[in-house]
């Protein structure tokens, strides 16, 4: 397995034997908290759901009377935080699996469509196969830099990587569209997708985005009459800062100092332990408080997700210390800080490998079993 950061030389000290041990840990622990799943878990996923819903209809009938500026500014507020909830909370970690157990035809992981311009169809397969299957591996995991940022110096520099400093935050601005094109995977058009894959998949998307626009662009401003603009504005704004939120949320998770990204060839013979410590190295978390988690869709448990992704996620914060206690206990690395330290470290990751590579020195590769 080969690791590209330096401080996780810790990796190289473990024996094949105990990173199973390590593993074996991992899977008694997901084993105890999955046979613990019971009425507080279903009563904690039905209470938000009744706060989304009761945001969105709160904010929309504020937007209705956004000609009054606290109302404006409230009713954008509670929409985006029903936008953010939908896709953080719900939508994501339904998608997942999480509450298929309660047998809710509302929580379903393969009927639900979520509040994005995104297929849930396309991002079950984007997001739950590649991306946690082949997590941080290279030229398999499309999420690393969502394609077209380069973010570790193992992806060969180009000069179009001078301008991603500008065009990554086109992308956050844009991040609902980004995510649905993700899979459509222009750069493998006629070679491992045909013309007519790719055809059908932007067909479905643009089936999907006709919906999202027509709903939040059309339909909900024309209720509000003669106060068309301000509804129109404040459901752009919405979608807006929910974009924002997820894009920040995402790439912290993933594109932080210290998160290590691996070879094709470190699939080989990959154990279960191997696979856990994949996702240990490959992840980083947010510090906050309950409310910051749930807004966060507890993807500030990002080494928690990447571990256990079909775990009900309101579970992480219960599980992360004890997932902190057995990284020290066998001297693994685990990448945790503020929200503010950690983004300000994407901001230097993605500026640093816009700029041609300099002889390798600080940021050496290391072995590890």
């Amino acid at each position: 397995m080969k690791v590209t950061a330096a401080s996780h030389q810790a990796v190289n000290r473990l024996s094949q034997e105990q990173i199973e041990e390590f593993g074996r840990e991992l899977d008694a622990l997901r084993a105890e908290v999955m046979g613990t799943l019971g009425k507080r878990d279903a009563a904690y996923i039905r209470r938000i759901l009744g706060v989304r819903r009761s945001a969105e209809l709160a904010g929309r009938l504020l937007l209705w009377i956004g000609f009054l500026p606290p109302a404006w500014l409230a009713g954008t507020a509670l929409l985006s935080l029903s936008k953010i909830l939908e896709n953080m909370e719900i939508g994501h970690n339904v998608m997942h699996g999480q509450w298929d157990w309660l047998n809710d035809p509302k929580l379903n992981s393969r009927t639900y469509e979520w509040d994005s311009v995104c297929p849930s169809e396309q991002w079950r397969h984007s997001h739950n196969y590649i991306h946690h299957t082949y997590t941080n591996v290279m030229k398999l995991d499309r999420d690393l830099g969502y394609g077209i940022l380069r973010v570790n110096r193992e992806r060969p520099w180009h000069p179009v990587f001078l301008f991603q400093p500008v065009y990554n935050w086109i992308l956050a601005l844009l991040f609902e569209w980004g995510v649905a094109l993700h899979d459509v995977e222009f750069e493998n058009i006629g070679k491992t997708k045909s013309k007519d894959e790719a055809k059908a998949q932007l067909r479905q998307i643009v089936r999907k985005a006709r919906r999202q626009v027509l709903k939040d662009y059309l339909l909900f401003p024309a209720l509000a009459g003669p106060f068309f603009l301000y509804t129109l504005a404040g459901n752009f704004t919405a979608n807006l800062i929910r974009n924002l939120w997820a894009y920040m949320i995402i790439f912290c998770g993933h594109f932080t100092e210290g998160v290590a990204v691996f070879r094709k060839e470190d699939l080989d013979n990959e154990t279960r332990g191997q696979w856990y410590l994949r996702q240990l190295l490959g992840s980083s978390n947010l510090e906050g408080g309950r409310v910051f988690h749930i807004l966060t869709g507890h993807l500030s448990h990002q080494i928690e997700h990447h571990l256990f992704p079909d775990m009900p996620s309101h579970r992480y914060s219960e599980i992360a210390p004890r997932v902190r206690a057995l990284c020290a206990k066998y001297g693994l690395p685990y990448n945790s800080g503020s929200l503010w330290r950690q983004f300000g470290s994407v901001i230097k990751r993605i500026h640093r490998y816009a700029l041609p590579p300099r002889p390798m020195s600080a940021e050496s590769s290391v072995r590890a079993h």
